[in-house]
C-alpha cells in the first residue's frame, strides 16, 4: 500500500545475520522469563493499571511495584504492533518508509550535544573552539543537515541552551528551529509533558491539519521510558503514555551499558535490552493498539578504565546486529546506532572508530541508524565539518552496500563491451565508464584539499552551504505557529546566518 509513494531511498541490503534462528528464539525465550522473574520495577502507577489489566501481576516494593509480565501479554503487543511505520516531512519527496521486512537502511543525526565544535583555519593549522548548544547552532545544523545528501533524517543534534530557554518551552523551540531549516523528517525527545499538545498542534499546522499530519507526520519522539536494568521510569513512562494515546510515531529506546548497567557477555546484553524494549511497546500497544512505534536498540559498552560508555569498540557491533535481528524476528522496524567516535577531535582515530562501525551495523538491515553525522567525545559533542566527512564516508559505505549488479539482462552488454575493448589498440575501459548522470562512480576521494586535507574540505564545504538560500517555512504558517503556539521565541524564527 505505501510502498508507492515516493520516499528517500536509503540504501537496500542483503541482512547479515549473526544469530542462528536456534539463538534468536533462546534470546526470545531469556528476555520474556526476565519479564517475569526478576520482571520490571515500575515507578509509574498509571502503567502498573495498564499492565495489570492486561494480565500482569504486581507486587509492592519498597517505594515501587515489581510487574510481572506474562509471554501473552507480549504477544499481544507484537501482534498489534505494525510493521511498516511511515515518518513524513515537510517535502513528502523526504518521507521514510520504514518497513520490518525490507532492510532498506537509512541514516541520519542523532543525541543532544552540550558542545558545538567550531573549527578555524590560520596558516593551514586548524584550531579547535567548544561553544555552548544554542537555538542559533541547532538551526545552523539543521540547515546543514538538510544539504548533506546521504542523511535521510533529522534528529535535534544540539542541545539549546540560550538563556531564554525554559523546561516549559524548550520542546516546542527544538522543533521549530529544526523544522524552519530543512525538510526532512525531524525527531526528537519531549522534555516537557505539558508541551506535547503544542508540538503537535505545531506539526498539524505545519502538515496542513490534523488530518495531513496522520498522512505525513513530519515530527516523531524517542523516549527511553526503561532504565537499565528492568526500571520503569515514572516521568519517561508518562510521556509514553500521553504520546501512544495520541498515536504519534515514538521510538521506544534503551540504552544500556555492558559491564554497567547490563551484563558485559553478548548474550546477557541482547537479552536484557531485548525485554526492556518490549516492555516499552507492550505499553505503547496496550494504550494504542496499532499505534506506530519503532524497536530502538541503542547498547553501548562500558569503558573499564573509567566508566564512561565506548561506542569504538568491537562489542558495539555484536550488540547492534543482533538487535536489529531480533526486530526483525518480531516484524518491528528497528531504530539502531553507527558512526560515533569516541575521539574529541576530527581525525584519523575518530574516522577508524566510525566506520568501524559504518561497516558493520548497517549489514544488518536496521531501517533506521541515528548518531551517524557529526558526533564526537562519544555522544556529547557535535561538530559540523565532522558531520561533512561523515556525510562523504556513508556515500562510500551506501555504495559499498549495495546490491551487486549482475543479472541475465546485462549478459550479453558485458560480452560485448570486453569484446569490444580487446579490439582496440588502447586496451582501455575508460570509454565505458557509466555518466555520472546515470551511476556514481567514486573517481577521487569525495573530499580532498591539498593545502589542508579531507578537515579543510570540510570546513570549505560547510562555509559554503552556510552561504545557501534557506528554506524556512511559509511566512503564514510561522504568524500562524505564532500565533496559536505558547512559548515560541524570536530566535527560533531567525532568518539571519548561523555560526
Amino acid at each position: 500500500m505505501t510502498r508507492s509513494r515516493k520516499q528517500r531511498e536509503g540504501v537496500l541490503v542483503e541482512p547479515h545475520c549473526r544469530l542462528s534462528d536456534v539463538q534468536v528464539r533462546l534470546v526470545d525465550g531469556v528476555s520474556r522469563a526476565l519479564l517475569q522473574d526478576p520482571g520490571l520495577l515500575c515507578f509509574n502507577e498509571e502503567a502498573a493499571r495498564i499492565f495489570v489489566k492486561a494480565g500482569a501481576t504486581v507486587e509492592d516494593e519498597q517505594g515501587c511495584m515489581r510487574l510481572r509480565i506474562p509471554p501473552e501479554v507480549i504477544d499481544r503487543a507484537l501482534e498489534s504492533a505494525p510493521s511498516t511505520v511511515v515518518l513524513g516531512a515537510r517535502d513528502p519527496d523526504n518521507r521514510l518508509i520504514l518497513d520490518a521486512h525490507e532492510p532498506r537502511v537509512r541514516f541520519g543525526s542523532g543525541s543532544e550535544t552540550n558542545i558545538w565544535l567550531g573549527v578555524e583555519f590560520k596558516k593551514g593549522i586548524p584550531r579547535f573552539i567548544r561553544q555552548p548548544g544554542s537555538i542559533d547552532r541547532l538551526r545552523a545544523a539543521a540547515h546543514l543537515c538538510e544539504h548533506l545528501e546521504h542523511l535521510d533524517f533529522f534528529i535535534r543534534c544540539v542541545n539549546i541552551r540560550d538563556k531564554e530557554v525554559t523546561g516549559e518551552n524548550k520542546d516546542v523551540n527544538k522543533y521549530l528551529a529544526s523544522l524552519d531549516n530543512i525538510t526532512k523528517h525531524v525527531q526528537a525527545g519531549l522534555t516537557s509533558l505539558g508541551a506535547l499538545d503544542d508540538v503537535l498542534r505545531m506539526g498539524q499546522i505545519i502538515a496542513g491539519g490534523e488530518d495531513a499530519f496522520a498522512e505525513n507526520p513530519i515530527l516523531s519522539f524517542i523516549a527511553c521510558l526503561v532504565k537499565s536494568p528492568l526500571q520503569m521510569v515514572d516521568d519517561t513512562t508518562s510521556k509514553v503514555i500521553a504520546i501512544s494515546k495520541r498515536r504519534a510515531p515514538i521510538v521506544i529506546s534503551s540504552s544500556p551499558m555492558g559491564g554497567t548497567t547490563a551484563p558485559f557477555d553478548e548474550f546477557g546484553m541482547v537479552a536484557q535490552i531485548n525485554a526492556e524494549l518490549l516492555a516499552g511497546i507492550a505499553l505503547n500497544q496496550l494504550v494504542a493498539p496499532g499505534a506506530p512505534v519503532l524497536y530502538g536498540s541503542v547498547p553501548v559498552r562500558t569503558r573499564l578504565d573509567n566508566l564512561e560508555d565506548m561506542y569504538g569498540a568491537p562489542e558495539f557491533n555484536h550488540y547492534h546486529l543482533d538487535c536489529a535481528q531480533m526486530a526483525r524476528f518480531y516484524g518491528l522496524p528497528c531504530y539502531s546506532t553507527a558512526g560515533v567516535g569516541d575521539a574529541s577531535i576530527p581525525g584519523i582515530q575518530a574516522t577508524a572508530e566510525k566506520m568501524l562501525t559504518l561497516m558493520s551495523v548497517p549489514q544488518s538491515g536496521a531501517q533506521y541508524i541515528h548518531y551517524a553525522f557529526g558526533l564526537l567525545e562519544r555522544t556529547n559533542m557535535f561538530c559540523p565539518e565532522q558531520a561533512i566527512m561523515d556525510d562523504a564516508h556513508i556515500g562510500i559505505v551506501k555504495h559499498a552496500l549495495a546490491e551487486p549488479d549482475i543479472s541475465e539482462d546485462s549478459r550479453d552488454g558485458v560480452l560485448a563491451m570486453i569484446r569490444e575493448v580487446m579490439q582496440t589498440d588502447h586496451k582501455m575501459y575508460m570509454y565505458h565508464l557509466p555518466l555520472p548522470t546515470r551511476e556514481p562512480v567514486y573517481v577521487r576521494y569525495p573530499l580532498e584539499d591539498e593545502k589542508g586535507g579531507a578537515l579543510l574540505a570540510a570546513n570549505k564545504r560547510y562555509r559554503e552551504i552556510l552561504e545557501l538560500p534557506r528554506n524556512p517555512l511559509p511566512q503564514e504558517v510561522r504568524e500562524e505557529i505564532v500565533t496559536k503556539i505558547s512559548g515560541v521565541l524570536p530566535q527560533s524564527l531567525n532568518s539571519s546566518k548561523a555560526p
